[in-house]
């Protein structure tokens, strides 16, 4: 399958918004298909690539010369290269505000471009997180119904049917979503050439050209250290006591990690309760690929048999899930839960259909001994029921408020 072929979630999604909004912004890591989702939202229109010099000199010496002398719709490709381009852009939409659709941009940068956007294009634009490969667009497949069923309550996750095998989704796991790596995972070396190369670029060229006086070598052992600790709370003090730098130092290396796109951040649920609640914040490597390779973990068996396992599959099954909301514009909000006697609930989701609180496992069976954390969490805060996603084969109650839904019917 070649990589314009693919069939992404988000393509829907921009064109939807589209036609609601004057511009559309779609955000996320390098590499995971920005640019070729906007070249098919709009084919026909004029392509600007901010990281191509020729398009970075036209651009920069007047934009707003460009409008005049361009009539039709335009993509900037990594707008948060060129800033003076955003007050061009909110003077030319205010020219014409009812028509939509004209203006799409993209952007692997968090801080930059959503400044810009709340500078100058606040109330102009939408804006979406587009993330590396989801289980269903690597098997091309329709969107998944998981999110829909969700909303609906038991009977809707009771509707569920399989949408893949166990051993493809482990094999979803150890690669990740990158297109292209994903795409020729069976040619060897490939995986792991791609890898070095992508981590290599992201430091040298991204990070260094955004935060031109953090210290580099510090940052990069900073990221493979978070790879490890990907699925747990982060003890910065212990962070900063191996890199021999301080805690607010640790902090910020950890907001451009997440402002980057590489990594997610889970805020802690600490409404009213009973209980004395961890209010640390937990996250993961948006991707497991790339968190395996930092890892060197070499193959599936070695993934299966790694102590980290259950917290990367645990990574992998939320990731997939938080993207599915994202993609189907669906509002929540997502958090984990822990408490200070060590009760856990590893993904809690909250929207119009209430809270509802999941668990992940990565064995398929899940005992009844295992069900305490979340049955606490559906009584403390009157869920509707609760979800344990595991490795199991089929939909079915655990109980009278949790459901198991296996990862392959997601």
């Amino acid at each position: 399958m070649k990589m314009h072929s693919l069939r992404r979630d988000w393509l829907g999604t921009v064109m939807k918004l589209r036609q609601q909004f004057p511009a559309v912004v779609v955000l996320g890591a390098r590499q995971v298909g920005k640019s070729t989702l906007l070249g098919q939202v709009a084919p026909g229109a004029h392509f600007f690539d901010l990281e191509n010099a020729a398009h970075y000199e036209r651009l920069s010496v007047d934009p707003a010369l460009v409008f005049r002398e361009l009539t039709g719709d335009f993509v900037f490709d990594e707008a948060q290269r060129l800033p003076t381009l955003f007050d061009a852009l909110r003077v030319e939409i205010d020219r014409d505000r009812h028509r939509p659709g004209r203006f799409l941009l993209s952007g692997s940068s968090s801080p930059e471009l959503l400044h810009n956007i709340s500078e100058s294009l606040a109330g102009r634009c939408a804006i979406v997180e587009m993330g590396t490969l989801s289980w269903g667009e690597a098997e091309d497949l329709p969107e998944s119904n998981f999110c829909a069923a969700l909303t609906s309550g038991m009977a809707g996750l009771k509707s569920l049917t399989a949408r893949h095998s166990t051993s493809d989704l482990l094999d979803k796991c150890f690669y990740g979503g990158y297109p292209e790596p994903y795409l020729k995972r069976r040619e060897p070396a490939f995986f792991d050439t791609w890898m070095a190369g992508y981590i290599r670029t992201y430091l040298e060229r991204d990070v260094r050209a955004l935060f031109p006086s953090l210290n580099l070598e510090a940052y990069r052992r900073f990221v493979k250290m978070a790879s490890f600790a990907s699925g747990e709370a982060l003890n910065l003090s212990k962070f900063a006591g191996s890199l021999d730098v301080s805690q607010p130092t640790v902090k910020r290396y950890l907001e451009i990690l997440e402002g980057t796109f590489l990594w997610r951040r889970l805020p802690a649920f600490d409404r009213n309760s009973r209980k004395r609640v961890v209010k640390s914040f937990r996250g993961y490597f948006r991707d497991t690929g790339l968190g395996n390779y930092l890892q060197d973990i070499f193959d599936v068996d070695a993934l299966k048999s790694h102590p980290n396992y259950g917290r990367i599959w645990e990574s992998f099954v939320s990731e997939n899930i938080v993207r599915q909301f994202q993609a189907q514009l669906v509002r929540a909000n997502f958090y984990h839960y822990r408490t200070s006697n060590q009760t856990e609930v590893d993904l809690v989701v909250e929207g119009a259909f209430g809270i509802v609180p999941i668990e992940i496992k990565s064995g398929s069976v899940t005992s009844a001994s295992r069900l305490r954390g979340l049955k606490n969490f559906i009584a403390d805060f009157d869920c509707p029921f609760g979800i344990v996603v595991n490795q199991g084969s089929e939909v079915f109650r655990l109980s009278d408020r949790i459901m198991q839904v296996p990862a392959t019917f997601i």
